[in-house]
């Protein structure tokens, strides 16, 4: 009778293990997903909300010195804690329930990067970068699942398995004075909806890099 017990107990607490288990691997992505959306679209990183469907590139300033940069109230500070400081951050989150969005890079010669896409399920089912798709320039048609349409000229397609999607960049700083040159790599990250990349010519994209790169201290958050 005693060991009746015993094993009755025992089963009863791999019974609540599994499920534990089971809930603790459905439900954590969904809090991780749910608390980088809020960090984005609600708080943002010191200049406000994020827009859907808009890129956000850490600010120098805040990479340099991320213990000792004052953000306003409300502000997250998911850049401050618990971030490398070898990789420049650019963030965005992505509504595909209206249609695909194209994401420009520039090209990066042969310096690390990576733009990861995450869907609600914590899985990261793409990348775009220098070990997946080297570090040239490039245009890629960001699709939802129920899309059906043309393909702009001179864009790959990343299929995503679900209409919202968590966007985190990385770009590699390797000093100081390396800075602003991968910040300025960074914001040439973009993100437009296919009619208006169809407007812009790759010699327009190509001028757009040059200036920046002349420049790189412009547009700095």
């Amino acid at each position: 009778m005693k060991h009746k017990h015993l094993i009755t107990f025992a089963s009863v607490m791999v019974v609540v293990w599994v499920i534990g288990t089971f809930l603790f691997l459905y439900f954590w992505p969904h809090l991780v997903y749910k608390h980088f959306k809020r960090a984005i679209v609600n708080q943002g990183f010191g200049d406000g909300p994020i827009p859907i469907n808009t890129l956000y590139t850490e600010p120098q300033k805040l990479f340099a010195e991320p213990l000792h940069t004052s953000l306003p109230p409300g502000s997250s500070n998911l850049m401050t804690v618990g971030v490398n400081h070898d990789t420049l951050l650019t963030v965005g989150w992505l509504d595909l329930s209206k249609g695909p969005q194209v994401l420009h890079v520039p090209d990066f010669s042969w310096r690390y990067y990576s733009v990861q896409f995450t869907d609600p399920f914590d899985i990261d089912f793409a990348y775009v970068g220098t070990r997946t798709t080297s570090t040239q320039a490039g245009d890629y048609l960001i699709t939802g699942p129920d899309w059906r349409g043309q393909m702009p000229s001179g864009t790959k397609q990343i299929s995503s398995p679900n209409n919202s999607v968590l966007v985190i960049g990385r770009i590699l700083v390797y000093s100081d004075s390396d800075l602003p040159t991968a910040y300025s790599l960074a914001k040439q990250i973009r993100l437009t909806p296919p009619g208006a990349y169809a407007s812009v010519s790759s010699s327009i994209w190509q001028r757009m890099s040059e200036l920046s790169l002349c420049n790189p201290q412009r547009s700095q958050h």
